[in-house]
């Protein structure tokens, strides 16, 4: 009786195929077919993986390396994009903001903030709208100036009162309201008092006169402006309705 043993090897080299197959077809790409990362093929002591099975696991730490680098690039990515969506959220919800009127860039960061955009982001958009002249404070205080003085007729401490509110530095400030000159300060008081103390002809002079201050102080005006302007409006004013020059019904002389 003859006895065949198996070829020295035989019995290793063919699990090791299989698993060369295995890891060269079904996790070639580095996962199993349920989709988790495969774990590393560890041998017993002694034992020595064959060329091909060395060659598989080659190609299938390759590939994994290759996932695990695709993946931290996705990443980056993501959080590129996320950046590019916050900075373009950011630049539409200040150039509607801009495109219906004048802001100082506080005032502009206050709208940013309420929007919830992240103050990195708020301050990155801040320095780019002021770098193109979108956002430009001097410039705004002395429009602010200019509307409040010539069309709306307020004096310095109304102007003044409207620049910090909002929040206008100092100097900024300053600059603009050296914009405004005494006489024509005075001038304009002046011609506001006139035109107002038209409708109070009817009135005793020291009620148009009381009505006349009171009118220039809420315009801002200081109360020099307004006693030299309320005096020239009133310069042919009756002094009391009856003709008296400063007497009234009771003959009482006003002063």
């Amino acid at each position: 009786m003859v006895v065949q043993f198996p070829p020295a090897g035989g019995d290793e080299s063919r699990p090791t195929r299989r698993r060369a197959r295995s890891a060269d077809g079904g996790a070639a790409r580095g996962r199993s077919p349920e989709g988790d990362t495969l774990a590393p093929v560890t041998y017993l002591p002694g034992a020595r993986p064959s060329a091909e099975a060395q060659e598989a696991l080659a190609r299938v730490r390759a590939v994994q390396e290759s996932d695990e680098q695709d993946s931290g690039r996705a990443t980056v990515a993501r959080g590129a994009n996320g950046r590019d969506r916050a900075t373009t959220r950011a630049n539409n919800v200040a150039i509607h903001q801009l495109a219906r009127r004048g802001m100082s860039r506080w005032e502009l960061e206050q709208v940013l903030a309420k929007r919830e955009v992240d103050e990195l982001t708020a301050a990155a958009e801040l320095d780019r709208l002021e770098s193109v002249g979108l956002v430009d404070d001097a410039a705004l205080a002395v429009s602010v100036v200019y509307a409040m003085h010539a069309r709306k007729g307020a004096g310095r401490t109304a102007i003044e009162m409207e620049l910090r509110r909002r929040h206008l530095d100092d100097d900024v400030i300053a600059e603009a309201m050296a914009e405004l000159d005494d006489d024509d300060e005075l001038e304009r008081a002046t011609d506001l008092a006139t035109t107002r103390a038209r409708q109070l002809r009817a009135q005793p002079y020291e009620v148009a006169a009381r009505r006349l201050n009171a009118y220039l102080a809420r315009k801002g005006y200081d109360g020099d402006v307004v006693r030299a302007a309320v005096r020239t409006a009133l310069s042919d004013h009756p002094r009391d309705s009856q003709g008296g020059h400063g007497r009234g019904r009771d003959g009482v002389r006003f002063r």
